[in-house]
This record gives C-alpha cells, structure tokens and sequence, in this order.
C-alpha cells in the first residue's frame, strides 16, 4: 500500500473549518425536500458481523483509499446504495471506539468481495490508511435502505437513470450503475470532485457501460448553474425517468428542481455520522419534518436513501 503524508495541524484545522461551512449550506439546501420513502417492495437482506480478509488497499487518485474486503455474503446480498459499519482496529495502543459507515461501491459476488472508498478525514479514517493487506476488518451490513428503481414493465422502452455523486458519494450510486448495467437501464452519471484527479469511478463507469459528465471544481463546471444548463442540454429530447443522488446537499436541491422540471421521482442518499448503524443508538436523526410528538426517522435505518421534492 501506498503511504500519503500526513497534513500539519493548520491544515486539519482549515480542513475542519471549511467542512463544517459545507455542512451547514448542505443542511440548508436540503431543508424540507426529504420525506421517507414508501414500503420497500421487496425485504431488505439481514446484516451480518463478519471478520473480512483485507484483499487490496490502495490509493486512488490524490485523496481516497480503496478497501476490497472478502466478505461473500455481504456481496452476495448487498443492495444498490446500502452501506457497512467498519470496526477500525487499535492504533499505536489507541483504541477507536466507534464503527465507521462506508457506502457500498462495487459488489462482485461471484468472487466474493466488496470495495469502498473512503478519504482520511479524521482519527478514525487514518487508523484505517494503516491497515494492510492480509489483515481482518469486522464489517457489519448491509445496512440501511438503498436506492429503488421505479417499477418498469418490460413492455416499456429502455429507461434512463441519471446518478449524480460528488467525491465519495459517487461510491453510493456506484451500485445502482451496477444494477442499471444488469436490467438493461440506460445511466447518465454525473462525477463531481475538486479536481479530475479527485475523481471517483470513471473506471468503473466505463466497465460498466455507463455515460459519464465530468465536472470538477477546478474549471468550474461543478457549479450549480453550469452543471444544471449542462443537464438540461443533455436531456432536452428525452428526460431521465429517474435521478439518483448522493454527495451534497446542493447537488439534492438541484436534482429536485429538475425532478419537479421534468415530471420524475428523485431519490437522494444522506452521508452522516452513525454509532452503531443499526438503530440503536438513535443518534442520527434525518432532516425530515414530522410531528414534534413523534421521534423523526433515522438516517441508518429509514434511509439513507430517501424521497427528495420541492416543497409545496
């Protein structure tokens, strides 16, 4: 495995800054699109605890690490846009309490694996960039409710599913790529990241048969009025019949004005801080209105996919 230096204390800390300024215009961009989805049409696959060989661990362009862990039941079963909890093991005597969520980004059940990208964000997440090859990761999943496509009759034409996902949220949709892939549904993706050499999936895009619009915030193209003209552009002729999402709040608030422009479902997938995954905890509430007297849904275990439309 690749080593990456280490970032100074002034940097973590601008990082810190800078990510919590993120967080709060995400919050605010999603305020009152979200409600829970509808009854899954089909039961969600029972998470399992299970001890995971590390197969490969290696850097990915200038700020990701990729994981491929053995785990062939969790690949064998995992849904598009579900996630796992990662136990990072003890570092230099430092014991890391809380499990770590990491979305599912590539499934391969026929050898037995699955991949996740994640970035060094934080005491948890560098613990991790020191784990090698041929060590074991306990890994509980699949976890949460993913992305559905709607029903389609196989009378009907080749639909078209636009994924749109900025830096690790790319890995959230990566799997309704793979499903799009198998049922013969046309994906438009939308890579979004700081820099083309930020950018996550272009390989597994092209793998799997996937279009792909590249925007990066270097030259701009990932603004929002630029990314959304290039999207109306794109399908003027023939809308998509679906827009997946997943990586900032921004980007949710734009899928929902074209969703409400174009007459289709959208769904966006949430990133937020979990301590068991599972519901137990009750720790991560979602952004969805409800009754003040009733306890809101959760992000682990009603989501992290949920309905996104324009308020009313």
């Amino acid at each position: 495995m690749t080593s990456t230096p280490q970032p100074s204390s002034e940097s973590l800390l601008g990082a810190l800054r800078r990510q919590r300024e993120f967080a709060a215009a995400d919050e605010a961009a999603i305020e009152g699109l979200l409600s829970v989805r509808p009854p899954e049409r089909m039961p969600r696959p029972e998470p399992v605890w299970d001890d995971a060989p590390v197969l490969v661990h290696d850097v990915v362009g200038e700020r990701y690490h990729r994981l491929v862990l053995a785990t062939p039941t969790i690949a064998a079963t995992a849904l598009a846009g579900q996630f796992l909890m990662i136990t990072v093991p003890p570092k230099d005597g430092e014991r890391i309490l809380l499990p770590r969520p990491m979305a599912i980004h590539r499934r391969h059940p026929d050898a037995g694996n699955v991949e996740v990208i994640y970035g060094v964000a934080g005491r948890g997440t560098t613990a991790l960039a020191g784990v090698v090859v041929g060590e074991t990761l306990l890994v509980t999943g699949p976890l949460g409710r993913g992305f559905e496509f709607p029903e389609w009759t196989e009378t009907e034409p080749t639909r078209t599913a636009l994924m749109i996902g900025r830096g690790v949220g790319v890995c959230a949709v990566m799997g309704s790529v793979e499903d799009a892939a198998r049922l013969g549904v046309d994906a438009v993706v939308v890579v979004s990241g700081r820099s083309g050499s930020n950018l996550i999936g272009l390989a597994d895009c092209a793998e799997l048969g996937a279009e792909v619009i590249t925007v990066t915030d270097d030259d701009g193209s990932s603004r929002m009025p630029a990314l959304a003209q290039r999207l109306r552009a794109r399908f003027e002729a023939h809308p998509p019949d679906v827009i997946l999402v997943c990586g900032a709040g921004v980007l949710a608030r734009l899928a929902a004005e074209l969703g409400a422009e174009w007459g289709v479902p959208v769904q966006v997938s949430l990133e937020a801080h979990m301590a068991c995954g599972l519901g137990y905890c009750h720790g991560c509430a979602a952004p969805v209105a409800t009754d003040p007297e009733v306890e809101g849904p959760l992000v682990c275990v009603d989501g992290p996919v949920f309905d996104a439309a324009l308020p009313v």
